[in-house]
């Protein structure tokens, strides 16, 4: 079993930024893919970036390439999602999520992770 904390959500101005973590507890020395996502009111929870147990590759949906970065310090069982040009549509409930390791390092389906967080909400006013 692994446990998931996010923090560091908030209310920011359009292009702010603001830096999440995701803290594991538990069982983590096997290792995981992790993984952000995203659900905004009245919208269906959708992928945002994934990260491998290595933190060597990483992957990110089209709507936040090139503003969000993934990153993970293994040694402190902990991934972060730094957001820069925030735009009010990033408004949503941000989750942590954790794979074990199937067939790929990466995973972009809610499916395929096995633990969740409780979420962080990030606001971005216009």
């Amino acid at each position: 079993q692994v446990q998931l904390v996010e923090s560091g959500g908030g209310l920011v101005q359009a292009g702010g930024s603001l830096r999440l973590s995701c803290l594991a507890s538990g069982r983590t020395n096997s290792g995981y893919v992790m993984g952000w996502f995203r659900q905004a009111p009245g919208k269906e929870r959708e992928f945002v970036t994934s990260i491998s147990r290595s933190g060597g590759n990483t992957y990110a949906a089209d709507s936040v390439k090139g503003r969000f970065t993934i990153s993970r310090v293994n040694a402190k069982n902990t991934v972060y999602l730094q957001m820069n040009s925030l735009k009010p549509e990033d408004t949503a409930v941000y989750y942590c999520a954790a794979a074990h390791y199937r067939d790929r390092e990466i995973y972009s389906r809610g499916s395929e992770y096995d633990y969740w967080g409780q979420g962080t909400q990030v606001t971005v006013s216009s």
